[in-house]
């Protein structure tokens, strides 16, 4: 068992010293099978006289530089995982290059690996942070939407919605990339992507030059797992669960010297039970009293078939270049239940009922995604200069059908159909100069064609239909970005400039409307880390943003939850623009280590939904529209801490507090009778809160404990409150068959309390003409049992290897 490791060199560097001239020796430490740099090897210099030990460990290209004293020295090189090399004993009295080291894999060496410093959970870079979520037992069996719920500063809502410190406006990319993986609808599709297959997820606050513009919050740049061990290998793990959970899925992976093939495929099975209820008081505009109640008992019944499957053949065409191949195919069906039962009656005498039905909504939901992609990538000399290039064809289909029917009738006969092409090409090459500097420029151009038939057919006395609301939405954004990055001492920074040419064009083929965004815009990007110490550093981060608006928020065409309930785009909504900046420090103290942030944003013409409503037929009718409002103000500060109190005891939390301001605002519509309706949104000055403890602890027996607590404030806007929310998980986890294989029981949202409860004020807050108030809870709690066996793969292999994407990791942290 190998017991030096690179802490414990490090230490001894720093403590070494010995008088007389200077000398250094140098050279690449490489992996004989691939030929990739190995960073963090270990370089193990004995002077053979004075018995004094002293090394260094590679950097990111695998080069080593140390300086020791004149002298006679035994060699060695180590690195976790691979067979030691010992080198021929030199006398090193000038400047020496050993050239080229190369290691071997040690399958033996593996099975017996200790890991002393298990590898850190967050990972800080100079213009990201990166969470590691493989060791999270909570996350057995559960989907994407879990991972990020998990993720500190990240906040997924009772419905799905992602947000990033307290805001929607996130950009969730697979693999730095827009990707089929995603979908036509972003929330949906990660409830079906599996937490398995995620190695990572990179939180990017203040994106570089790299990185797309679109997102006000940030980015989110979920990584999946792929397989790099040579041979072959691969998992297989299964999932059941009450309410109905069945999944079963795996991986296989085959790498020889020139060619690696890889493969995930996965099925999933799942019932989500959910429920809400929503009470309407309707006020009398001259007595101030309530007239009338309208209360909405809802359940919802969804069931789901997902199969998702990818293969990929990755082929090395020289010991720096390579081509990769990947294809990617999911089928997703769903049949959902909505049952709405709704009565209303008047307050001064509740046996007078106005208005009782029963309302039954079967949606039934065919998609299929389809993704091919091609990826060269040439590391020239294997020093750094890189050159990516990538190619993306999407196809994306889906059918829905809901018929809706009242107090047993049919009343509506609801469909949508929805295609989409999306074509990406994608430019990136690195340059570095000198020893610590490097600069970067790429080009990359999106392109959607999507087309949306969606029909909401109401079934009148004459037994007609209403017409089909089709549209055409088309998307094409080129962008060119320049950054440059350097190194000086203790200072690193990273400095770049992104252009994005935007032309959005919206048809919608019933009324003839035609909708033509058009702009180009920059966006500058600036980053600067300082290291204080070996255990402190500080980062200040700036970059403009922008949110587009979305097809599903430009289409006119309503949508219904209910008969009362509808949801309405705009076509007149045009970007929000938002200018970031963000203050953040870094430190260890032995055990423990944290990381803070201050953070401000300033958001023009702010795109946000609003409230209304319409008097259709004597009925009120609720219609939520997006809108762009006046400026916002949102600014922030958060801790992220870990304390390992001892090998079988960790802890870490999180907490983020913030603060937004948004001027009052009123807004005004002609209505579909050509009145003119009017809603006043009142200034907003409020703030919220969230926080999370993770706990995992080694029991007798090496049964690992872990349990996640976290709490969403509660927090107000223009027209609503929402309460405070509090979610529990606990999961349980064995390792059996040495190693190599494990079994999680898992319980999320232990005490069912995952609900969200709100109240909105429409016509205003002080006098409203109506006041809603809901309890919402999108599923219930789930317990599930996940085993997990791996044939030729090692649970407990660690290998601290970065693998440098061009975003600005290789400056500072």
């Amino acid at each position: 068992m190998k017991k030096i490791t690179t802490l414990f060199l490090l230490l001894t560097c720093a403590l070494y010293a010995q008088k007389g001239p200077k000398v250094s020796v140098s050279g690449k430490i490489i992996e004989a099978s691939s030929k990739q740099p190995l960073e963090y090897a270990t370089l193990i210099l004995t002077n053979v006289k004075t018995k004094k030990v002293t090394g260094g460990v590679t950097d990111l290209q695998g080069n080593f530089l140390v300086t020791i004293p004149k002298g006679l020295y035994d060699m060695k090189v180590e690195f976790i995982g691979f067979k030691t090399k010992q080198l021929a004993q030199k006398q090193v009295s000038e400047n020496i290059n050993l050239g080229t080291i190369t290691l071997s894999e040690d399958a033996e060496a593996l099975d017996e690996v200790e890991i002393i410093a298990e590898k850190s959970t967050v990972e800080i870079r100079l213009d990201k942070k990166i969470y590691n979520v493989g060791k999270d037992m909570t996350l057995k069996g559960g989907n994407a939407s879990d991972v990020l719920d998990n993720v500190p500063s990240v906040n997924v809502d009772a419905e799905g919605a992602v947000s990033l410190r307290g805001n929607e406006n996130v950009r969730i990319l697979i693999d730095g990339k827009p990707s089929a993986l995603v979908g036509l609808n972003g929330t949906d599709a990660l409830r079906n992507l599996p937490a398995d297959a995620i190695e990572k997820v990179e939180v990017i606050t203040s994106p570089s030059a790299r990185y797309d513009a679109e997102g006000t919050a940030g980015i989110l740049n979920i990584i999946l797992r792929k397989g790099k061990v040579t041979g072959f290998n691969g998992s297989v793990n299964t999932t059941i669960g009450n309410p109905d959970l069945f999944q079963l899925g795996g991986n296989v992976n085959y790498r020889t010297k020139k060619f690696n093939i890889f493969s995930n495929l996965g099925y999933r099975h799942r019932r989500g039970p959910g429920n809400s209820f929503t009470k309407f008081s309707y006020i009398n505009d001259t007595t101030s009293e309530i007239d009338s109640t309208q209360i909405e008992d809802r359940t919802f019944d969804r069931k789901s078939n997902n199969f998702n499957s990818s293969v990929g053949l990755e082929y090395y065409l020289s010991k720096n270049s390579s081509i990769t191949g990947t294809f990617f195919y999911r089928k997703s069906l769903g049949d959902d239940v909505a049952t709405n039962d709704t009565d209303r009656f008047l307050n001064t005498d509740p046996t007078q009922i106005l208005l009782q039905e029963d309302r039954v909504e079967n949606e039934e939901e065919d998609g299929t995604d389809k993704q091919y992609a091609i990826n060269y990538t040439n590391n020239f000399d294997g020093n750094g200069q890189k050159l990516n290039i990538d190619l993306q064809y999407s196809e994306n289909n889906e059918v829905e059908d809901s018929p809706i029917t009242v107090n047993g009738a049919l009343s509506e006969q609801n469909s949508q159909i929805t295609s989409s092409i999306d074509k990406l090409i994608q430019i990136d090459y690195v340059l570095p100069i000198g020893e610590n500097s490097q600069f970067e420029a790429g080009h990359k151009s999106t392109f959607q064609d999507l087309d949306s038939d969606f029909r909401v057919q109401i079934l009148d006395p004459n037994n007609t239909f209403d017409p089909s609301n089709a549209i055409n939405f088309k998307q094409n954004i080129y962008a060119f970005y320049a950054q440059f990055g350097s190194k000086i001492d203790k200072f690193s920074y990273l400095l770049g400039l992104r252009s994005e040419s935007t032309d959005i064009d919206l048809t919608v083929f019933t009324t003839n409307q035609f909708s033509d965004i058009n702009f180009t815009e920059l966006f500058p990007t600036i980053n600067l880390g300082y290291e204080l110490n070996d255990n402190d550093n500080l980062t200040l981060g700036y970059s403009r943003r922008l949110q587009r608006p979305r097809f599903w928020f430009l289409n006119p065409f309503e949508s219904r939850s209910s008969a009362t309930n509808i949801f309405r785009g705009n076509p007149a909504l045009t970007p929000t623009f938002t200018s970031s900046f963000d203050l953040g420090y870094n430190t260890k103290i032995r055990k423990f280590t944290l990381g803070a942030s201050l953070y401000y944003q300033l958001s023009t013409d702010l795109i946000r939904p609003v409230s209304i409503i319409e008097v259709r037929n004597g009925t009120n009718v609720f219609v939520r529209q997006p809108v762009n409002l006046n400026d916002e103000k949102r600014y922030g500060f958060e801790f992220t801490s870990n304390y390992n109190i001892s090998k079988k005891v960790r802890l870490s939390g999180s907490f983020n507090f913030f603060q937004f301001n948004t001027d009052a605002f009123t807004y005004t519509y002609t209505a579909a009778d050509n009145t003119q309706v009017t809603t006043v949104l009142d200034e907003v000055n409020e703030s919220t809160w969230f926080a999370r403890l993770n706990a995992r602890i080694t029991l007798p027996a090496n049964i690992q404990w872990q349990t996640r607590l976290r709490y969403r404030g509660p927090q107000s806007n223009a027209q609503s409150d929402r309460e405070g929310i509090f979610v529990a998980n606990l999961a349980f986890s064995k390792d059996l068959f040495n190693d190599k294989a494990t079994l999680v029981f898992n319980v999320s949202d232990l005490f069912n309390s995952r609900r969200r409860e709100s109240t909105t004020f429409f016509g205003g807050r002080e006098n409203p003409s109506t006041i809603s108030e809901g309890d919402f809870q999108w599923r219930e709690r789930q317990i599930s049992l996940n085993f997990t066996y791996r044939f030729n793969q090692k649970k407990k292999r660690e290998r601290p290897q970065r693998e440098y994407d061009g975003g600005g990791e290789g400056f500072g942290g």
